[in-house]
């Protein structure tokens, strides 16, 4: 079995609030990239929950934000559509996105 690995850096500041983040990605090519933000989720099937780490700098300005949280809205629809199939509530979750966007003032 072939493995590889994905890896986030954190530098935090005296109060713990991320000041820098870097990712790598073996098999991308990426090394060191940095990054304002990042969204982890993942899956734990005993407790039947999504785990989640959120993490953004403190530079990370608040419009860009806004794009980073659309965006996500955007692929979880194209993620939940791929997953089951399910067009019409893909279709849904899209247009929750678009409600976002109009919302939150970036379109």
């Amino acid at each position: 079995m072939r493995k590889t690995q994905i890896t986030i850096d954190v530098e935090l500041d005296e109060n713990h609030v991320p000041e820098n983040i870097t990712w790598n990605a073996q098999d991308g090519g990426i090394e060191k990239e940095e990054t304002k933000a990042t969204m982890i989720s993942v899956w734990d099937d005993k407790a039947m929950e999504a785990l989640r780490i959120d993490l953004w700098t403190k530079e990370m300005p608040v419009d860009q934000m806004k794009m980073f949280i659309h965006q996500i809205l955007i692929s979880l629809g194209n993620t939940y559509q791929r997953a089951t199939g399910e067009e019409d509530v893909a279709q849904w979750m899209e247009e929750i996105a678009e409600e976002f966007a109009v919302k939150s003032a970036i379109k």
